[in-house]
């Protein structure tokens, strides 16, 4: 009987080694696979992080090469960075921009270059469109900004454009008016102008223009709303 008892428990106490034995086979499985995604995780971050450290590498020496320009700031003052136009100029040109910027993105991409000029009577042919692009593609990335955009007009008012070139046609026909007078009268033309009207002074101006504006449509609204209150008034009564 007593050697019965024994035996019992010399095989429960051996069973319980064997599941405590199992269990930690188990959790040290565990921790091996852990540690190894852990692994495989710092593995993918680093070469994520060496492909992307390599591309600016590449680009700043490409950028010191000549072979590509530095980006711009996104934020940039056109008032200041393109006085030879109006204030009233450049917000033509900037309805202009975002009336052809169908996505929305601050960008013209070349099938929206494509339906602006078939727009102003002068489709060009895909060649021909990715050319226009390239004319003023600072950033290279195949589309315009609004920068890129104001250059056009400013590249043709200085002269800076060929007389076959699609973004002549597109400064010539839009409906805003910088006062092109061709490629070789054009940039004669903004000297005298330069030495007649100071751009300070013509921003100065327009400003005040637009305040005075501003006034005046304040007053009127003034007038209305009283005239309706006393017009009001006058059936309440």
């Amino acid at each position: 009987m007593a050697s019965q008892e024994l035996a019992q428990k010399l095989q429960r106490r051996l069973q319980l080694e064997e599941s405590g034995a199992a269990a930690e086979g188990e959790a040290e499985a565990v921790k091996g696979a852990v540690a190894a995604e852990e692994v495989e995780e710092r593995s993918c971050l680093t070469a994520s992080a060496g492909a992307e450290l390599s591309a600016k590498l590449c680009r700043r020496q490409d950028i010191n090469e000549g072979a590509a320009q530095p980006r711009r700031a996104a934020v940039f003052n056109p008032y200041t960075e393109f006085k030879e136009f109006s204030r009233r100029q450049i917000k033509d040109m900037e309805r202009m921009f975002r009336l052809y910027d169908s996505g929305r993105d601050g960008y013209i991409d070349l099938m929206e270059l494509k339906l602006m000029m078939e727009k102003l009577g002068a489709p060009q042919t895909h060649l021909g469109l990715k050319n226009m692009i390239k004319e003023v593609d600072e950033d290279f990335d195949g589309k315009l900004s609004f920068r890129e955009f104001l250059l056009i007009f400013h590249k043709a008012a200085a002269g800076e454009l060929e007389e076959d070139s699609g973004l002549l046609t597109l400064a010539k026909l839009s409906e805003i008016d910088v006062s092109i007078e061709g490629v070789k009268g054009a940039k004669n033309f903004f000297e005298a102008k330069a030495q007649a009207l100071s751009s300070a002074s013509k921003f100065e101006a327009e400003i005040k223009a637009e305040q005075d504006e501003r006034k005046r449509e304040e007053e009127e609204r003034k007038h209305r709303r009283a005239a309706f209150r006393e017009l009001k008034s006058a059936f309440t009564q």
